[in-house]
C-alpha cells in the first residue's frame, strides 16, 4: 500500500492530440497514464464499424497512440488505463499485440468486458430523455453500460501494463488506480466521493490546463500551441495536487478548475457515477504554486443501485450543402439562395435548416447585430430517414452555381448517417463485468 499515486491524463476525447501523452509518460514521473477517448456517440459509431467488420470497433487512433506510447510506457514502468477498446476491446487488444510484435516488445494487456448489454434490451425500456420506449426511436444499434471501479480493479490486480476497457464512467478511469494503489475500500463513500471529484477534474485533459477555458481578451492562456495536459498526485487521505510538465503551455489555477468542476454537472450535491453519488459542494481549491493546484474536500454517498446505459439508434440521414457569397448585397443574395432551396425541397424533410454563417447561424436573427457583413456563407441542412431526399440538399446547393443568385462560390456538400443516443437505467445486478488477459 502506497502513500501517494501520480496519474496523468494524455487525452480527453477520441480525437485529442497524440503528443501530450508522450510528454507525460516521458517527463511526468507517472505511475499511471489515462487516455479518456470515449463518448456516447463515439461508442455508437464504433458499434456501427464493428457491425461492418468484426475486427473493427476500437478507437480509430489506437494504433497511432500505442505505436508511440508503448516503448515509453515500458521504459518508465507506467501503466496505461484507457477506454480505447470502445465497442471491441478484444480486437483492440489483439491490435496492440501486433504493434508490440512489430516493435519487438513484450506486453501484457488486461481487457475489461461486460459493458455491452445490447442483448439484454427488450426495446420496451423507457428513455430518460423522453420517457418513450426505446423501439420508438428507430432501429437500435448499441447499448453500453457505464461500468465503474469494480470492473477495472480485477484488471489492475494483474501485472498487465495496459488495461483496455469499453464503456466505463470517465472518473472511474482515475478512481480505480487510486483504490488499487492507496488501499481504499470501495464502500468508503467519502473517499469514493473525493476520488470522483479528482477524476472529474482530470477527465477532459486539456480543459483544466486552460484549453477550453481560454479567451484571448478576458481569459488569456500562455503558449496554447504546446498546451500541456494535467498530472494528478493523490494522497491516501484523498487530497490531490494538479500540475503539468514544466515547459508545456497552458494554465492551471482556481478558475480553470472551477470551470471543469462544474462541466456537465447539473446538481453539484448529487453527481451520479457507478461508484458513488458524489457531492462537490465542500470542494476547496488552493493555488500553491505556478500551475499547481491543491484540491481538498468533496464527499459521497453509497453507489446507486442502477447503472446508466447509453443506447444508440439509427436516426436517419443529414444532407448538408454550403456556398459563399461576397461583396455588395452578399446577405441579400445568400438569403435569396436559401429561399430558392427552401421552396424547392424544404417540404421533403423532417427537419430543415437554412443558416447564414457569421450572421445568424448560432443565435438566430433576433440576436444578430451590427452592419451587414461583406461576406456570408449559406448552409442548408435537411434531416430525413430517406437517404435519397438528403442527397438532394448538396445537389441543390451545388446547382446554385448557375441557377442561383450571382457570385456564389466554394460550394461543398456532405451526407452523413445519424446515430442518435438516448439513455436508460439498468439494475446493476444484471451487468456482470469480466476480464480477459492477452500477452505477447
Amino acid at each position: 500500500m502506497e502513500e501517494k499515486i501520480r496519474i496523468g491524463c494524455g487525452a480527453g476525447f477520441s480525437g485529442d492530440r497524440l503528443e501530450p501523452g508522450l510528454i507525460l509518460t516521458e517527463k511526468g514521473n507517472l505511475d499511471y497514464l489515462v487516455l479518456e477517448c470515449l463518448a456516447e456517440r463515439t461508442i455508437a459509431l464504433a458499434q456501427k464499424r464493428k457491425q461492418l467488420d468484426p475486427n473493427a470497433g476500437y478507437d480509430v487512433l489506437l494504433e497511432r497512440r500505442i505505436e508511440g506510447l508503448l516503448p515509453l510506457l515500458l521504459k518508465h514502468k507506467t501503466r496505461l488505463i484507457t477506454n480505447m477498446g470502445a465497442a471491441n476491446p478484444i480486437a483492440g487488444a489483439k491490435k496492440i499485440l501486433e504493434i508490440a510484435k512489430k516493435l519487438g516488445l513484450k506486453v501484457k494487456i488486461a481487457v475489461v468486458l461486460g459493458d455491452d448489454v445490447f442483448e439484454r434490451l427488450s426495446g420496451e425500456e423507457l428513455s430518460l430523455e423522453g420517457n418513450q420506449p426505446l423501439n420508438s426511436y428507430g432501429k437500435l444499434v448499441s447499448a453500453n453500460a457505464y461500468l465503474g471501479v469494480e470492473a477495472i480493479l480485477p484488471a489492475l490486480a494483474t501485472d498487465a501494463q495496459i488495461i483496455l476497457t469499453g464503456r466505463v464512467a470517465d472518473p472511474s478511469l482515475f478512481l480505480a488506480p487510486m483504490v488499487h494503489v492507496l488501499g481504499w475500500e470501495k464502500e468508503n463513500s467519502d473517499l469514493m466521493g473525493k476520488g470522483t471529484v479528482l477524476g472529474h477534474l482530470m477527465e477532459c485533459a486539456g480543459q483544466i490546463t486552460g484549453g477550453y477555458f481560454a479567451d484571448p481578451v478576458s481569459k488569456p492562456v500562455p503558449n496554447m500551441h504546446i498546451l500541456g495536459h494535467p498530472i494528478l498526485e493523490v494522497s491516501r487521505g484523498g487530497g490531490g495536487i494538479i500540475s503539468k510538465v514544466d515547459g508545456t503551455g497552458g494554465l492551471i489555477n482556481t478558475q480553470t478548475a472551477k470551470e471543469q468542476l462544474l462541466y456537465e454537472v447539473l446538481d453539484p450535491g448529487n453527481y451520479f457515477t457507478p461508484d458513488t453519488v458524489a457531492d462537490f459542494r465542500s470542494v476547496r481549491l488552493e493555488e500553491i504554486g505556478p500551475n499547481e493546484l491543491k484540491v481538498t474536500g468533496g464527499t459521497g454517498k453509497p453507489k446507486p443501485e442502477t447503472l446508466k446505459v447509453s443506447v444508440g439508434y439509427q436516426a436517419g440521414w443529414i444532407g448538408e450543402g454550403e456556398i459563399s457569397y461576397a461583396g455588395a448585397h452578399a446577405v441579400e443574395r445568400a438569403k435569396l439562395a436559401g429561399e430558392i432551396i427552401q421552396k424547392r425541397i424544404g417540404n421533403l424533410f423532417d427537419e430543415f435548416r437554412v443558416d447564414y454563417i457569421g450572421l445568424s447561424s448560432l443565435h438566430g436573427e433576433s440576436l444578430s447585430q451590427g452592419s451587414a457583413p461583406y461576406e456570408v456563407r449559406l448552409r442548408i441542412a435537411g434531416k430525413s430517414k430517406n437517404q435519397a431526399f438528403t442527397q438532394l440538399v448538396g445537389e441543390e446547393v451545388e446547382a446554385l452555381y448557375t441557377n442561383g443568385p450571382a457570385g456564389g462560390g466554394g460550394a461543398r456538400k456532405f451526407l452523413n448517417e445519424i446515430i442518435g443516443v438516448v439513455s436508460i437505467l439498468m439494475d446493476r445486478t444484471q451487468i456482470h463485468p469480466t476480464i480477459q488477459v492477452f500477452e505477447s
